[in-house]
């Protein structure tokens, strides 16, 4: 101990390793200011999605540190360690508990789905009561009526998006988040419907109404000279936000592909008003997509009204995305 505290007093392993001692407090300033970041050319958004993964530099730089013997860059990486667990140590621990009233489950299921038979019947095992569906084409939306009609009497479906409920649904209706631009005043619904993206209904339940929005923002891009191109799912998070904070309804679920993870600065307004039951009721952090190896939870299950009693990811499908479900209790 002697030694070592010898040392530590000496000014060499303070005053090694100024690289890695200089990438550790920006690690950590990345880590705790990433919403002052600006959104130019996307950054912001790009850095929050990736978010959980800056996790990752942290063994990175202490192997570096070690390496180098440098004190300083060791007790630098403090601050990176101590911000990430603040913002997600609390993920990794398992708040599930028995109970629920009502299982929901939603799933992106692909527009080059091969097989939509095999994952509807995948899905309909999972037991759920409310199953919302995104991406859905014309050529396999009727697989999708025809292998859930048993299980699931009650369903609407509008454009490329549904819902299929063991409990009746009424005041069905679209949900404009799409970006027409200049001509969107001059697109009548009728033309909207085939491309509609987002959908509201009311799922009539014993313990009373649940207003339940199924939605698919806009997809995102990387692209080389524009760099993290958000605008189309920006348009439809700020209509979604919208719609779901105007209405009345004291219980509220949303179902959605919203091609951002919660951390996203997008999803701003939702957070206010929304809760996610992965956050709330999940352990780990549920990745869902790519399929093939998840690295990010761009699907969700948020809610108000009610509480999240369990929540978790389903077994792969055809899809480039896994389901997930949840269970909620009045």
């Amino acid at each position: 101990m002697r030694n070592a505290l010898r040392a530590c007093a000496r000014p060499e392993p303070w005053k090694r390793g100024p690289v890695p001692t200089a990438l550790a407090l920006l690690l950590g300033l990345l880590l705790l200011l990433h919403a002052t970041i600006p959104d130019h050319a996307g950054l912001g958004s790009l850095v929050e999605n990736v978010l959980p993964w800056l996790g990752l530099f942290i063994p990175v730089l202490l192997a570096v540190a070690c390496g180098r013997r440098s004190l300083s860059a060791v007790a630098a990486l403090l601050l990176p360690a101590v911000a990430w667990t603040a913002l997600f140590g609390g993920l990794l621990r398992d708040k599930s508990h028995p109970g629920g009233d009502l299982t929901v489950a939603t799933h992106n299921v692909g527009a080059t789905n091969p097989d939509p038979t095999a994952t509807a019947h995948t899905l309909a095992a999972s037991g759920a009561d409310l199953l919302a569906l995104e991406e859905l084409t014309p050529q396999a939306t009727p697989s999708y009526e025809k292998s859930l009609a048993r299980m699931y009497p009650y369903h609407a479906i509008l454009g490329t998006v549904g819902l299929w409920s063991k409990l009746p649904l009424s005041a069905t209706q679209p949900i404009d988040i799409m970006n027409y631009g200049p001509l969107a005043a001059t697109k009548s619904a009728a033309a909207k419907l085939p491309e509609n993206r987002a959908m509201h209904t009311t799922v009539t339940t014993p313990d009373g109404p649940l207003a339940v929005y199924v939605a698919h923002l806009g997809s995102v891009r990387l692209m080389p000279r524009t760099g993290f191109w958000t605008t189309s799912r920006d348009i439809g998070a700020a209509a979604l936000t919208k719609a779901v904070t105007a209405d009345p309804s004291p219980r509220v679920l949303l179902l959605a592909d919203l091609n951002g993870t919660w951390d996203d600065r997008a999803f701003d307004g939702l957070r206010a008003h929304l809760n996610s039951t992965q956050r709330t009721s999940g352990t780990g952090f549920g990745f869902t997509w790519p399929a093939t190896f998840p690295m990010a939870r761009i699907d969700q299950i948020l809610y108000r009204g009610v509480e999240a009693d369990r929540s978790w990811t389903l077994p792969g499908t055809g899809s480039d995305h896994l389901p997930i479900a949840a269970t909620l209790t009045w």
